[in-house]
């Protein structure tokens, strides 16, 4: 298959696994409790509305990733998912409450900063502990041998230009300035209003994000890629055994098959 040929592959890293994505299927491999790699695959959900509505359309594709998550459990029983632990849920829900306070004490704009901060706590938190970070430089590697036609994942970078890291930094600035413009217009801003402003942040961010992609030479896309890569070196990625690695090619094998079978 040539390089115009090769499929677009996104992923979520599990805790005993890698959940990859193709243009029309996902395709999971985890290692079970057994010590055995099981895999599943399936059709994805599709939103097939505004798909080229700038801000919507890279919604939609986040709303269909993670709707393909329930999807995946059920097909795969032993699959763990990222957050699938008491201990990231209680890290969850104390920065909720933190963040919650943060605005209420602190000066606007400081707070609304302090807030959106402690929101990506619990994924720090989740990266931290187990195999997760471990996972997630399977996929990136996995990934990318596949579109570089490498030899191996195991040669391949632990660090990619499409991750979510990227998202990081334009949606909390997106967001800081979007809640600082909704105060100046609305004295008590409700849930709605700061829900709104939430699921704008994260259109702007994937816009963002796509834009980098298109324009990946340039030094601005450089620039805004920066803080994500620096995220994956110091705390989202460690490099996985080969044990690890093993699930990874089990996961990249079952998508180019659902998706070949699909075409």
């Amino acid at each position: 298959m040539s390089s115009a040929e090769k499929l677009r592959l996104g992923g979520m890293a599990l805790r005993n696994g890698l959940l990859v994505h193709g243009p029309t299927r996902w395709a999971a491999a985890v290692r079970g409790r057994d010590g055995e790699i099981h895999v599943a695959s399936g059709r994805k959900p599709r939103l097939r509305v505004a798909d080229d509505v700038p801000g919507v359309r890279g919604v939609l594709r986040l709303a269909e990733a993670i709707a393909v998550i329930p999807l995946v459990k059920r097909a795969l029983p032993q699959a763990r998912l990222p957050f699938q632990d008491v201990s990231v849920l209680a890290v969850a829900a104390g920065t909720t409450v933190a963040g919650a306070a943060a605005k209420r004490r602190l000066p606007a704009g400081v707070g609304d900063a302090a807030a959106v901060g402690l929101s990506i706590a619990p994924a720090l938190f989740a990266l931290r502990g187990g195999e997760l970070a471990e996972y997630h430089g399977v996929e990136h590697k996995a990934i990318a041998a596949y579109e570089q036609d490498a030899p191996d994942a195991a040669d391949a970078s632990k660090e990619h230009e499409r991750c979510g890291s990227h998202l990081v930094g334009p949606m909390m600035a997106s967001n800081v300035a979007g809640t600082l413009l909704l105060r100046r217009v609305l004295e008590r801003p409700n849930a709605l209003a700061g829900g709104a402003v939430a699921l704008a942040s994260t259109a702007v961010a994937v816009e963002v994000f796509a834009w980098c992609e298109r324009h990946s030479g340039t030094r601005a896309a450089r620039a805004l890629r920066a803080p994500g890569f620096a995220l994956q070196r110091a705390l989202g990625t460690r490099e996985p055994d080969e044990r690890q690695l093993e699930v990874g090619r089990a996961a990249l094998r079952e998508i180019l098959r659902a998706e070949s079978a699909a075409a």
